[in-house]
C-alpha cells in the first residue's frame, strides 16, 4: 500500500539487528540521511547493547540520536515479532542466517500489513518464505522485499535500467559481469557457510515455490547459468555465478512485462586473468566441501564470530562494478553500477534507502513477496544514484 493508505503507527522504519556489525552502519546511515520528520526506532535482544549503540550515535549527531526510540525484542519470540511488526511501516531485518533467526519477523509483517526488508541472499530461506506467507502478505498488502543489500540490488536494479535502454515488446537478452574486492564479517561468513551446507534443503524448497507458482502468461522468462568464456564485451573471463541475484533478475523479470515477450539473463563474475579463473571454482569447491561437515563449519564460525568485520580503513578500499550487455531490437547497450564496499559500506546504504523508498515514496501498487526491482524500481535507482551509487549507460550500438 501507498502511504497515504497506512495505518497510524509509532514508527516509519525499525531496524531490527541494530547492535551487529552491519546494523550499526545502517543505524549511522539513516541517523544521516533520513528526513528529520521520519520516525526511526533501533531494535534488538538487548536493551543494555541497544542504549550503547545510542550513545555512540549520539557522538556523531546528539539531537537526532536523544530522538532515536529502543524496541527490545528476540528474533524467536513470535509475540515480540508481531508487536514490533505492528509498531511500523517497514521493518528492515540484519538478523541472519536468516534460515535460523528469519521467519518469526516476516510472518508477523505478512500478517501485520508491514513492509519489509533484508539483506538475505539466502534461496532457501526466501523461498520458504514464499511459500509460507505469500498469501497472507498479499491479502494485508504487506510488500516483503528479500535481497536489499550488494545481495541482489545493484543486479536487480542494473539490469532493470538496461532493459529501461532497449526497445519494449521484442525479446532482449541481458549478461551481467560482477567485480568487486572487500573483507567478510563473521555474519557474513555465517550465513555463506550456512547456504553451502544445505543445498540440499534449498533444491527441496525451490522445488516446493515452484509448485506454488504461476509462470507469467504468454512471456518467456529465463535466467540459465551459462559457460565459462572470454568476455570480449568486458576484456575478461567470465564464469558464472550461481547465487541468489540471478534468480531475483529472473523474478523481477517474470512481475515487469517491460522486460518484453522473451528475456534471458545470465550473471558471471568477471575476472581479469586465466589462473584467477581456474583458481576461482578450486577454492568455491573447497568452500562448499568445508560447509558439508558441520565441526568444520562451527569452528569457522568461532574463528571469525558475527558481530566482528573490518574496519572503516579497510571498508575504504572495497568498490565493486558490474557490467551489463544488454541487446534485442537491433540495439546493443553497455550499462554499469558502480560503487564501494559492496559488503558493508554499500549494502548498509541500499538496505537503508530501500526501507526509507517503501516507508517514505509513492511507489507502484504491489504486494506479498516482490524483487527490488518490482517493488521499487526508478524510484531506488534515483535514491540510489543521489547517494553516490549511479547507475550509468556507458556506450550503445
Amino acid at each position: 500500500m501507498n502511504k497515504q493508505d497506512r495505518p497510524e503507527r509509532p514508527y516509519d522504519v525499525v531496524l531490527f539487528g541494530a547492535t551487529g556489525f552491519v546494523g550499526e552502519l545502517i543505524a549511522e546511515y539513516l541517523l544521516a540521511h533520513a528526513p528529520q520528520d521520519c520516525r526511526l526506532a533501533l531494535a534488538g535482544r538487548s536493551r543494555e547493547k541497544l542504549e550503547r549503540l545510542r550513545e555512540r550515535l549520539a557522538a556523531r549527531d546528539p539531537e537526532r540520536a536523544a530522538g532515536l526510540a529502543l524496541e527490545c525484542a528476540d528474533a524467536g519470540d513470535p509475540a515480540a515479532m508481531r508487536a514490533l511488526a505492528e509498531s511500523t511501516h517497514v521493518v528492515a531485518s540484519t538478523v541472519g542466517p536468516y534460515i535460523v533467526h528469519g521467519e518469526q519477523l516476516v510472518a508477523a509483517c505478512a500478517e501485520a500489513g508491514t513492509d519489509y526488508t533484508d539483506l538475505t541472499g539466502e534461496p532457501e530461506f526466501v523461498d520458504l518464505m514464499y511459500v509460507r506467507y505469500a498469501e497472507r502478505a498479499r491479502e494485508t498488502g504487506a510488500r516483503l522485499v528479500h535481497a536489499c543489500g550488494f545481495d541482489s540490488v545493484p543486479h536487480d536494479l542494473g539490469a532493470y535500467f538496461t532493459v529501461q535502454q532497449l526497445p519494449e515488446g521484442v525479446p532482449l537478452r541481458v549478461d551481467g559481469f560482477v567485480r568487486a574486492w572487500g573483507m567478510i564479517s563473521g555474519g557474513t561468513l555465517a550465513s555463506s557457510l550456512t547456504i553451502a551446507g544445505r543445498q540440499r534443503q534449498a533444491l527441496t524448497a525451490a522445488r516446493e515455490r515452484r509448485r506454488h507458482e504461476q509462470p507469467p502468461a504468454g512471456r518467456r522468462v529465463a535466467a540459465p547459468l551459462g559457460a565459462p568464456r572470454f568476455s570480449k564485451e568486458t576484456g575478461t573471463w567470465a564464469l558464472p555465478l550461481p547465487t541468489l541475484d540471478p534468480v531475483v533478475v529472473r523474478r523481477s523479470a517474470e512481475a515487469l512485462e517491460r522486460y518484453g515477450p522473451d528475456f534471458r539473463y545470465r550473471h558471471y563474475a568477471s575476472v581479469k586473468t586465466l589462473p584467477m579463473a581456474l583458481a576461482g571454482p578450486v577454492g568455491l569447491g573447497a568452500v562448499a566441501a568445508v560447509a558439508q561437515v558441520p565441526a568444520a563449519r562451527s569452528l569457522l564460525t568461532r574463528l571469525w564470530a558475527p558481530g566482528r568485520g573490518p574496519d572503516e580503513q579497510q571498508r575504504a578500499r572495497g568498490w565493486f562494478q558490474v557490467r551489463f550487455v544488454g541487446e534485442g531490437g537491433g540495439r546493443r547497450v553497455f550499462t554499469e553500477v558502480t560503487g564501494g564496499d559492496p559488503g558493508y559500506g554499500e549494502t548498509a546504504k541500499i538496505l537503508a534507502e530501500a526501507s526509507l523508498c517503501l516507508a517514505l515514496d509513492d511507489l507502484p501498487k504491489t504486494s506479498g513477496p516482490v524483487t527490488p526491482a518490482a517493488a521499487m524500481g526508478d524510484a531506488l535507482i534515483r535514491r540510489l544514484t543521489a547517494a553516490g551509487m549511479p547507475f550509468r549507460v556507458r556506450h550503445v550500438r
